[in-house]
């Protein structure tokens, strides 16, 4: 918009001069506010409009596009002008002179290139969103597995905090980016911490920050992860191994939605979402004094429990088939195939390290076999876990009995009759043992 036609159609000449813009010349604020429906990619006013000025007529496309760049030209020089309107928020502005529609032209491309680079970002956002969906992420189809996608489904319409557990190795982590990134606060942060890997004497600083001087070799202000996720998700991996001196600070984090950073005083707002994970049992945890019971209930929320990879059944191919896949792709090496008896083999294993374990089993397998061709003596196991075997507990022999029928149900994605089968017992057996609550699912 231009009061001055003249010096208008100078600079609607130089601007269409670029094949790419479509230029259009205003003369009013009036005429201004009448095209905003077009919906602009960026708007340049002079600041001495007829009927309004550069400043009252900023505000009001402001309130019906807070977000289109605004460009200021004006013949004033006076800088209280320029710097007031650059606190409200215009992009650039120009004093009229002969160097003016070089400058805008300048002024222009920088904001095409920030307004480019705004689209890809947010691009690669919902690019990430898709990355993470649930069936791409946590690889499997069996009923267990299952059950854990209609929980994280759940998860992602609400803010409630979530409690991943489950044996070192199931996949926590994953899940946990998988329900940030599929929730409205996807284009925020993800944090992970895991508490295991923070040196004792320094987890309350890594958590909440600390002010320059806050104790020797705080030489300056640090931010904490729970500043860093705000308005994101942080996620608290191995919480059960906080101690209790710290898990009180954590609980009034928790409750207050506010945070002071050590050796400060300044109060920090929290709009954050937690998830936490743990291989132990909280609750176990609990009644052994070592976890706080108002801890516990604050942070349990919705809890999901994902199942080790041995009651997967045969999840174990095709996570063994993805992990082949993806291993030949990053090293270009064709297609790798499993004979039947390698898979028998791995269906045969107990995994006591999971889908970790089972990754690097197959990576070690892609680069040990002979013409992309998987063979059993490709596949070894290296666990540095002791097998568990029915005689490491004490139990009776009926109780024995039902976790070996349990076992197997799972593994067979709770196939009565393929267990029946494999077992030799008669199929009534596994009905009147989970009709009588020994055997539960």
């Amino acid at each position: 918009m231009e009061d001055d036609p003249w010096y208008g159609s100078i600079l609607h000449y130089h601007l269409s001069l670029n094949p790419d813009y479509e230029v259009i010349l205003l003369e009013s604020g009036k005429d201004c506010l009448s095209n905003l429906g077009k919906i602009p990619d960026l708007i340049t006013l002079d600041f001495s409009l007829p009927d309004m000025n550069g400043e009252a007529l900023y505000k009001k496309i402001r309130q019906v596009n807070p977000t289109v760049p605004v460009i200021v030209i004006s013949s004033q020089e006076d800088i209280t002008v320029a710097v007031n309107l650059l606190k409200l928020g215009v992009s650039d502005y120009l004093v009229k002179d002969d160097t003016t529609k070089d400058l805008l032209w300048n002024s222009v491309i920088r904001i095409r290139e920030n307004q480019d680079l705004k689209k890809e970002v947010e691009h690669l956002k919902q690019e990430l969103g898709q990355k993470f969906s649930f069936e791409k992420t946590v690889i499997g189809q069996s009923e267990s597995l299952k059950r854990v996608f209609t929980m994280m489904e759940k998860a992602t319409k609400t803010n409630i905090n979530i409690s991943i557990t489950g044996e070192t190795g199931t996949g926590k982590e994953v899940v946990a980016k998988a329900i940030h990134y599929n929730s409205d606060r996807k284009k925020k942060n993800f944090v992970a911490v895991n508490m295991t890997a923070i040196p004792k004497e320094l987890v309350e600083s890594e958590l909440f920050g600390h002010e320059k001087g806050a104790f020797t070799g705080a030489i300056s202000r640090k931010i904490g992860k729970f500043e860093e996720a705000n308005g994101g998700t942080l996620f608290l991996d191995e919480i059960g191994e906080m101690e209790l001196s710290l898990q009180s600070k954590l609980l009034r984090v928790l409750q207050e939605r506010e945070l002071q950073r050590v050796g400060g005083n300044e109060t920090v707002k929290l709009d954050i979402r937690i998830i936490v994970a743990t291989h132990k049992n909280l609750a176990e945890e609990v009644k052994k004094g070592l976890f706080r019971e108002d801890l516990f209930f604050r942070i349990i929320g919705m809890p999901i429990e994902m199942p080790p990879l041995r009651e997967r059944g045969n999840d174990i191919l095709i996570l063994a088939k993805h992990f082949a896949d993806d291993f030949a792709k990053e090293n270009k090496l064709g297609t790798f195939h499993f004979s039947d008896e390698a898979r028998k083999k791995l269906l045969n294993y107990h995994f006591p390290g999971n889908v970790r374990e089972l990754k690097a089993v197959v990576e070690l397998a892609g680069v040990m076999c002979e013409n992309n061709e998987i063979l059993p003596d490709d596949i070894t196991f290296n666990s540095v876990r002791k097998q568990e075997t029915l005689l490491n507990t004490d139990k009776t022999l009926r109780q024995h009995i039902c976790d070996i029928v349990h076992f197997y149900l799972k593994k067979n994605n709770e196939d009565v009759l393929l267990t029946a089968s494999q077992l030799d017992i008669g199929k009534s057996t596994i009905y009147k043992m989970l009709q009588s609550g020994e055997l539960v699912l």
